[in-house]
């Protein structure tokens, strides 16, 4: 890729608390795979106006948006696309000049994403019939609650500690909020909290008691880095029903890469562009 970046090269960014190799990988991998002039670097920043700012200046084509700065960016952007809007909250900004002026449209590919997966999963109220629980109260996890609601999980749970934001969340989705699951064994679990992340404070961490774990019918991990997070072993060491965090990043990612460039890899391009970018995450 160095050898092809010239004057006319368009530039793509992610911005996100802490940033990994996986959507650099995995965009980079895509543009050199179609022979399109992008490049694609990841981020992180303490001045969220001052970056959204230099995406305008540098006319900069798109950009990722992850924790902690989904909802930060709204006040940001010039015009909120139908999946943004609906959840109040942005994972992708698309540089769209009018007049000659950039103009910033912000939508949500995460919806997108875990929407996608748990149909293709067979993650029903019919196949996973009960409670569904949704760890988190931040941007992706509005994201997961408007794809459960939509997919007709009607009996929802937001678990957060915080009440503050936990129990609006929960209100807006027609859910019922719980500071901690305590005794609660939900049938879905949704992790959209940071817990098990990579360089996080509760890297090695659950999000829930084992018991939670072991009592569910099918789990959804969002966190993407690493790919094995503790949730994923353990799902995986007791055969329940899986949605990793990578299949999520990867399947949001190539909705993002067909808004950038407007080209739609194919499903076989974008499991290679998966694959490539967990190998050095």
């Amino acid at each position: 890729m160095p050898d092809r970046i010239s004057k006319d090269t368009r530039l793509c960014l992610s911005l996100s608390g802490r940033p990994s190799n996986l959507g650099t990988r995995f965009h980079n991998f895509l543009y050199a795979e179609l022979d399109l002039d992008f490049v694609y670097k990841a981020f992180t920043t303490d001045d969220l106006p001052a970056a959204v700012a230099g995406i305008r200046a540098l006319g900069i084509r798109g950009a990722g948006i992850s924790m902690p700065f989904k909802e930060a960016v709204i006040p940001l952007v010039d015009e909120l696309e139908a999946s943004a809007a609906a959840i109040d909250s942005v994972n992708t900004i698309v540089n769209t000049p009018r007049d000659g002026r950039s103009h910033l449209v912000a939508h949500n590919t995460d919806y997108l994403a875990v929407a996608g997966l748990l149909a293709q999963r067979g993650i029903t109220p019919q196949g996973t019939p009960g409670t569904a629980a949704v760890l988190g109260s931040g941007g992706m996890a509005k994201a997961c609650l408007a794809a459960l609601r939509d997919a007709g999980f009607a009996d929802l749970l937001v678990v957060a500690r915080t009440e503050a934001t936990g129990a609006p969340l929960a209100a807006q989705y027609g859910a019922r909020w719980l500071p901690a699951l305590d005794g609660t064994r939900p049938d879905l679990l949704v992790n959209a909290t940071p817990v098990g992340m990579a360089g996080g404070p509760a890297a090695g961490d659950l999000p829930v008691p084992r018991e939670a774990v072991v009592a569910a019918g099918a789990v959804v991990e969002v966190v993407a880095v690493p790919e094995d997070t503790p949730l994923v072993r353990l799902v995986r060491e007791l055969g329940t029903p899986l949605v990793t965090g990578t299949e999520v990043a990867a399947w949001q990612a190539a909705e993002q890469f067909a808004l950038y460039t407007g080209v739609r890899p194919s499903a076989d391009q974008v499991r290679r562009a998966g694959e490539f970018s967990r190998r050095a995450v």
